[in-house]
């Protein structure tokens, strides 16, 4: 067995793993490259392996990062299938043509006002071809054993984070690999925890935040603060969310606090038809979260569904305190832009963040101080207030990673991936102090003999 590092290395984006063996190629996630300019270049880069060599894409979970490239691959030529889960599935259903969309809109934005060296600039793909994508998906159970090809096993086992998240045992005649995928939280407020990794000789384990603890700040109060002050000013909290796991999340907190009266009874509006539907999609799949029927409504019930162009619009010129909830969750594209440019300069208002924000990103760049952001060719000054609450975040802290690598038996070796360089190296380091194990951060492109 052989491993190349196609992306996930010096950066949170990108996951893409291609496993060689007995004349197979598996490539484990087919994620896009987000945030810094080089690095979202990389995405038109040719494989180093024909995408018609490979014989089929295994997805850890459905969020861009993981999954945003299938439609790409397809267009380069790969004919085999897409595995993922059932609640993967559900999700790029809505991810993927949400993603094709947006490529074609910014694409053609880029045209007509010229903002793009390339002439004309192209989509890396179309929402059809998203759309036809689709079709390729092939569902697997959690705890399952498949037997794909001669001399290969597989075995899913769930991750928490999102619906449909796995970690992912691969087996072969002499040897297996884990991947952790991206892990969850042990006290996420809606997702169940990871389950219990299934011991590996290699193991292959993300990093995001690999380098800090989440705050001990109760979530609910820290939350609570930040609306009470804004709508103290009269502002507007803008929360760039991403719509697949966070706005659910932030949802379901607000509702909590307005039911404990700890909040104003603001309007809270859900900018995001992508999050909407997802928000149905985690009814369908009530084993892997923590809430119930009851809960589940109340997501809906609590909130104003924002469907139409102008609807949006509208939300741009409020004049009283509100919430407005939008995709994406690092602020790089999406509706929550025009939100930006319209809010953003006001000091009344707040910027929450409520997720990890990739180096390059508008996000990352306002919760460092950033005096003005760059949108849509114009640069749009900051003087609302920024903050960033990282206990919402969807992914495993320091100790949390550390304690889910405690259950397993000494592997040969732990590639630490899906991180930036400082946080990849810092686990590394705590792998090595905790454990005594051979642990290292792979370089893009690198290939190993297992």
């Amino acid at each position: 067995m052989r491993i190349q590092f196609l992306g996930g290395t010096d950066t949170v984006t990108g996951s893409k793993y291609l496993l060689e063996h007995e004349g197979r190629r598996l490539l484990v996630d087919c994620g896009l490259f987000q945030g810094l300019k080089q690095l979202r270049l990389r995405n038109w880069e040719p494989l180093p392996i024909e995408a018609s060599a490979i014989d089929a894409v295994l997805l850890t979970h459905a969020h861009l990062d993981h999954s945003g490239l299938v439609p790409r691959l397809i267009r380069l030529g790969f004919k085999g299938p897409v595995h993922a889960t059932q609640a993967t599935r559900d999700l790029c259903e809505l991810l993927l043509p949400d993603a094709g969309h947006l490529q074609e809109e910014e694409a053609d934005y880029a045209n007509r006002h010229g903002h793009s060296r390339h002439r004309p600039a192209l989509p890396l793909y179309t929402e059809d071809e998203a759309r036809a994508a689709l079709e390729r998906f092939q569902v697997l159970d959690f705890d399952k054993t498949h037997a794909p090809w001669p001399g290969w096993t597989w075995r899913l086992h769930r991750a928490g984070h999102i619906l449909g998240a796995a970690s992912l045992h691969i087996g072969w005649q002499g040897g297996s690999i884990l991947f952790s995928g991206d892990l969850g939280r042990r006290d996420d407020l809606v997702m169940r925890p990871p389950e219990r990794p299934e011991p590996a000789d290699y193991v292959v384990i993300e990093s995001t935040y690999g380098d800090r603890r989440h705050p001990d700040t109760d979530t609910l109060s820290a939350i609570a603060e930040v609306i009470d002050r804004t709508a103290a000013r009269g502002g507007i909290v803008v929360v760039p969310a991403f719509a697949v796991g966070r706005a659910q999340t932030l949802l379901h907190c607000i509702q909590l606090l307005k039911a404990q009266r700890r909040i104003p009874d603001l309007p809270v509006y859900l900018n995001s038809p992508m999050a909407a539907d997802a928000t149905q999609i985690l009814r369908r799949h009530a084993d892997q979260h923590r809430l119930d029927a009851r809960q589940c409504a109340a997501l809906s019930r609590e909130v104003k569904f924002v469907n139409t162009v102008e609807e949006s619009k509208r939300l741009n010129a409020l004049s009283f305190p509100s919430i407005i909830v939008s995709a994406s969750g690092m602020a790089t594209g999406g509706r929550v832009l025009h939100h930006l440019k319209a809010y953003a300069p006001d000091p009344r208002c707040t910027i929450l963040f409520a997720g990890f924000q990739a180096a390059g990103t508008r996000g990352a760049a306002m919760l460092a101080g950033a005096s003005e952001i760059k949108i849509h060719g114009t640069y749009v000054p900051v003087r609302a207030e920024v903050v960033g609450l990282g206990m919402l975040s969807a992914h495993a802290d320091r100790e949390q990673l550390l304690a889910w690598l405690e259950g397993l038996p000494a592997p040969k070796r732990v590639f630490v991936t899906h991180g930036e360089p400082v946080a990849a190296d810092a686990l590394r380091l705590g792998i090595e102090e905790r454990f005594g194990w051979h642990a290292g951060v792979p370089d893009y492109l690198q290939s190993v003999a297992l």
